[in-house]
């Protein structure tokens, strides 16, 4: 049920490739709740993606830019200013994707030249949006801007390979830019760390369809899916959340915090048993 938590609210969703996508599941949820959307992604990835059935859905605008690129990204904000009318109130950053996993180069033979493509399209493309609004002064005061992240940032998951270091470097972007952005626009920026999610990006990690499994029945909650991670992004979009910055902020039914289930040593149990 909307409660237009939204109304009047106008912003930026990167990402949206297809139905699967956790970015595809704001934006519908972002115009439920009464907010205008302009909608983003690369060039490539428009080409590959459903992001024209999205906007029709959502009657949005869909702006190509290239996240990497600072001139597109400029370009981008202007254009979302003159299609809104004015500033913006909220973007949603969920972009990443790293060479190395998709060709499959182990975290210790990783290709460096790979590497710092991972970095620079998951991470620092967060600090050239961020860069970008500032400079076009594109967010109204009291803003929010939301990247999604993974515990990986924390701990070690080896098949997350490479981008377990550009989720913490985006993480630390979000801590450190947002610490100037809030004294400078009163604009908040922080980080949704998301249960394992079944998208396009998340299922080509090695081994994900055994780790969804294990992070359900460890998460007391279960895994969050991309429907509830939208909702929470709107509800940091909303002026409920004003005094909320900085921060790391996990939606994943407490796995996170969980040392170990029962279901799990109930299967280990059931396993040495065998």
């Amino acid at each position: 049920m909307a409660h237009q938590l939204l109304k009047g609210k106008k912003g930026i969703i990167f990402g949206a490739l297809d139905e699967r996508s956790i970015a595809w599941k704001t934006a519908l949820a972002c115009v439920a709740e009464g907010a205008e959307i302009t909608l983003s992604n690369a060039p490539i990835a428009l080409r590959m993606g459903k992001i024209n059935e999205l906007a029709k859905l959502c009657n949005a605008e869909v702006i190509p830019a290239d996240a990497t690129s600072t001139a597109d990204l400029d370009n981008l904000m202007q254009k979302a200013m003159e299609i809104h009318g004015g500033k913006l109130d909220f973007m949603l950053h969920s972009i990443g994707m790293s060479p190395n996993v998709r060709k499959n180069f182990s975290y210790t033979e990783t290709n460096y030249e790979n590497f710092l493509k991972t970095l620079d399209i998951s991470a620092l493309s967060l600090h050239r949006v961020l860069q970008s609004a500032k400079k076009a002064d594109a967010l109204n005061e009291w803003g929010s801007v939301v990247a999604l992240t993974y515990i990986a940032a924390q701990r070690a998951f080896p098949g997350y390979n490479d981008m377990a270091d550009a989720k913490a470097m985006l993480e630390s972007i979000a801590r450190s830019f947002g610490y100037h952005y809030g004294f400078a626009k009163k604009v908040r920026v922080n980080t949704v760390s998301q249960s394992p999610t079944v998208t396009t990006a998340g299922s080509g990690v090695a081994g994900f369809d055994v780790f969804l499994d294990y992070a359900e029945k460890m998460s007391p909650l279960g895994n969050a899916s991309a429907e509830q991670c939208a909702d929470y992004c709107v509800s940091l979009f909303s002026d409920y959340t004003r005094m909320v910055t900085m921060q790391n902020l996990f939606h994943d039914g407490g796995f996170s915090f969980t040392g170990v289930s029962t279901p799990i040593v109930e299967d280990i149990t059931k396993a040495n048993t065998l």
